[in-house]
């Protein structure tokens, strides 16, 4: 009679391994669990230090929202108020060849108790109206013969405007020149041209910068700066005849 062998029990494979799934879960749960409780023990532990540090945040967040509310915006409308009068003077200067000086000298002194150019940089320097005055003044002083002036006011003029900034550097190159100073004169000059590349600006200073380094007998520089004109900005005016100038320099370098 033949006899039956009792199997044993055996754990299917895809049990053991949803078992081991199961206690690296818990394993998982448990040590959020442990984080989790940690961390509510240091908050609760530092609540006061929390508390603190986020009204001082609040704190600074409104303090400086007051500010540009109460203070910079009304100052910022005050300053531009004020430029309205020096503008105006200086706007008609540029457009005309008549009594220039004394329109220049009105746009930066003031008249009939209104604010000249130089007082809105003195009282409101930090504004973006204050800003443009120092640009304004810097060309004022440029074109009435006070150089210095110009380079100072000019040198503090900042701008996010690229073309602005580029004009800036340039007629600073320009005060340079009229008090003899050709390096410093130079080295503005490609500062300008090198501001934002355009059609204008760029050939503009360029070619300034290469009339510059010929009269310093720096030919190679000079050749250098009328040939990317060429190269470059072949449709700028100062590209018309700049094939004469690179012969010039050329030349000079024999």
């Amino acid at each position: 009679m033949a006899t039956y062998k009792k199997r044993g029990n055996k754990v299917k494979k895809g049990n053991q391994v949803s078992i081991e799934d199961q206690s690296t879960t818990a394993e998982v749960f448990n040590t959020l669990d442990e984080t989790a409780s940690r961390s509510e023990q240091w908050v609760e532990k530092n609540q006061k230090i929390i508390f603190t540090g986020l009204i001082v945040v609040a704190g600074i967040i409104l303090a400086f929202l007051a500010y540009n509310k109460y203070i910079v915006e009304p100052k910022e409308k005050e300053a531009a108020d004020e430029l309205a009068f020096p503008k105006r003077y200086f706007e008609e200067a540029q457009n005309t060849s008549v009594a220039v000086d004394s329109l220049f000298n009105l746009s930066l002194n003031g008249a009939d108790g209104k604010y000249g150019l130089i007082d809105i940089v003195d009282n409101y320097g930090s504004t973006k109206a204050g800003n443009l005055a120092k640009y304004m003044s810097g060309i004022a002083f440029l074109k009435t013969g006070d150089y210095e002036s110009a380079i100072k006011y000019l040198s503090d003029f900042t701008s996010e405007d690229e073309m602005l900034a580029a004009l800036a550097k340039g007629n600073i190159g320009d005060a340079f020149m009229e008090i003899e100073q050709p390096e410093d004169a130079l080295q503005y000059y490609l500062e300008a041209a090198n501001v934002k590349d355009n059609n204008f600006t760029s050939p503009l200073y360029l070619f300034r910068a290469g009339n510059v380094a010929m009269e310093l007998g720096k030919y190679d520089d000079a050749e250098s700066y009328y040939t990317k004109i060429k190269d470059s900005y072949s449709k700028s005016e100062e590209a018309k005849n700049i094939s004469i100038y690179i012969q010039r320099a050329q030349l000079a370098k024999k």
